[in-house]
């Protein structure tokens, strides 16, 4: 049964981050909702390619520009199934945006599946939805995890892992595990 699923975006979110689950959704035949406050239906956020090549942590390229297909003003949380948050960028300064850290709590306390990658854990932290769950994200993000009160879940960069409603990952390599236990719990 189709799904409706909002993510939550901005600029310089992970490019691959963004559009793979956007457009792997799409494809399966779900709604899935790409806002960004701020910004409404047709325009864009820049994205950023974060990539592993040997350095102490990743390098930045710029992305593509991604089309918003919807408008965050006046949106309801409790029209949608699920949430999806791609990491990047994005996630450090979205976590300062009160009207984002509801939304993202509304998905905890309705108990809907939820989907965070990389930096997106950020905003779970900032949320106040981690306590005693266990979480998965970029590495640099893992004081932030256990900050928040939640137990870092140090997994391979290919990998997810699944508490509960949430599924989390640290960065794009792990795409296949982390929509697999996506849709597994949608």
């Amino acid at each position: 049964m189709a799904k409706k699923i909002l993510m939550i975006t901005g600029d310089f979110t992970e490019d691959y981050e963004t559009m793979v689950p956007f457009q792997l959704l799409l494809t399966l035949g779900h709604r899935v909702d790409a806002v960004c406050p701020g910004k409404a239906a047709g325009e864009s956020v820049k994205t950023a390619i974060h990539d592993f090549e040997g350095d102490q942590t990743y390098s930045e390229k710029p992305g593509h520009n991604f089309t918003l297909n919807a408008s965050f003003a006046g949106l309801d949380p409790a029209d949608y199934d699920a949430l999806v948050i791609p990491g990047g960028r994005a996630p450090e300064y979205l976590r300062l945006d009160t009207a984002v850290l509801d939304m993202v709590r509304h998905f905890f306390e309705t108990d809907k599946p939820v989907a965070a990658i990389c930096h997106g854990a950020q905003l779970l932290a900032a949320a106040g939805v981690l306590d005693g769950r266990a979480c998965s994200a970029y590495p640099a993000c893992a004081p932030e995890v256990t900050a928040a009160g939640g137990k870092y879940a140090d997994i391979e960069v290919t990998e997810a892992h699944t508490d509960g409603n949430l599924v989390t990952a640290p960065a794009w390599p792990a795409h296949p595990q982390w929509m697999a236990q996506f849709l597994k719990i949608l």
